[in-house]
């Protein structure tokens, strides 16, 4: 049976990327009949669009402490309390010390993925893609239900004092996305405002905040005149009384997206995945973590060829991708404008 979950998680994932480790030496390629947009280290001859595992065993690890980690959205130290039931649990199911890693950045999980310092994570949507390419990640599931993965919407957030009624009434205002690597908050506004008749970086010149709920904050304090952010994220503040939602307007609404994927690093001994994707998919969240997700209530098994279709569509219409020379121009970008608030 836990065989078949690792198919099920691998049927279809995706696999393009991973770059060489940092300090690491550059290798002889294993001889490789697809690589598809994976770094040359790796091959992708499944054809998934993830990572295959290693044929060499001994490049296959087992760590004794497994370091878990939740895309920073919002305030990791928040989420490191939300997740604490379901780290005991997996240490408890594995049998393994078990340690949630609070990344402060989506480039800082990623490079901690990439340089094997993170064995399992949950990676929001853009920079699932640059995790998958770029640090070897093979993601395996999604929040969800019984009913399947949940997803999210790109939102347009205004304040609802404002006398902004539509996208292109932002031309000239501050707008605030959140990081380069965001689906939601960068990737999909350069794909989708201007068929609202609205250029970024043409039409309002991009502000990055570094974090969903930061811009949300920054719309309400008046900082920003609008924020490109995910529904989910903007919801659960609601809940948890950080904000009003009577106090914001909606001026659009993307389709909808996957919400974060859960991933694990491709260089896992398969014995230890199977037996970890057995732990994530028994395992059913109690009260607290459905409050705090709403309403979501297991890890739902996820295909990432197939799920994350969407996302890869959205990066390419923005005119970029996930690979490593996007990923570098982007962090360099995020890590100037984090300079020049501070």
């Amino acid at each position: 049976m836990k065989e078949l979950w690792r198919r099920i998680a691998r049927a279809g994932v995706s696999a393009i990327g991973v770059w060489i480790l940092a300090g690491a030496t550059i290798a002889v390629a294993e001889e490789c009949r697809n690589r598809g947009q994976l770094d040359t280290l790796y091959c992708d001859d499944d054809n998934d669009l993830v990572a295959d595992v290693p044929s060499d065993p001994k490049k296959l690890r087992d760590p004794s402490t497994l370091v878990f980690a939740y895309t920073p959205v919002e305030d990791p130290a928040v989420y490191q309390n939300v997740f604490k039931p379901f780290t005991d649990f997996l240490a408890q199911c594995t049998g393994k010390r078990v340690v949630y890693y609070p990344v402060q950045s989506n480039s800082a999980e990623i490079e901690a993925m990439r340089s094997g310092r993170l064995h399992v994570a949950g990676f929001s949507t853009g920079p699932t893609g640059f995790a998958v390419n770029l640090a070897g990640a093979v993601p395996f599931a999604a929040k969800g239900s019984e009913k399947g993965p949940h997803g999210y919407h790109l939102i347009s957030l205004v304040k609802a004092s404002s006398p902004y009624q539509k996208l292109a009434d932002l031309k000239g205002k501050r707008v605030a996305h959140t990081a380069p690597s965001s689906n939601s908050g960068h990737l999909a506004p350069l794909a989708l405002f201007p068929k609202e008749s609205l250029i970024p970086d043409k039409d309002y010149k991009i502000i990055f905040s570094g974090k969903h709920d930061q811009s949300v904050m920054g719309v309400n304090s008046g900082d920003y005149d609008a924020g490109a952010v995910a529904s989910d994220v903007f919801h659960r503040m609601a809940e948890r009384g950080q904000v009003k939602e009577s106090d914001f307007r909606v001026i659009y609404r993307s389709q909808k997206f996957p919400t974060s994927s859960f991933a694990y690093a491709h260089d896992l001994d398969p014995k230890l995945v199977d037996r970890m994707l057995g732990c994530f998919y028994d395992y059913r969240f109690p009260p607290e973590m459905q409050k705090a997700f709403d309403g979501a209530d297991r890890f739902f098994p996820i295909n990432y060829k197939t799920t994350w279709a969407v996302v890869r569509d959205v990066a390419k219409g923005s005119g970029g991708s996930f690979d490593k020379a996007s990923y570098e121009k982007e962090t360099a970008r995020e890590a100037a404008e984090a300079a020049k608030k501070k």
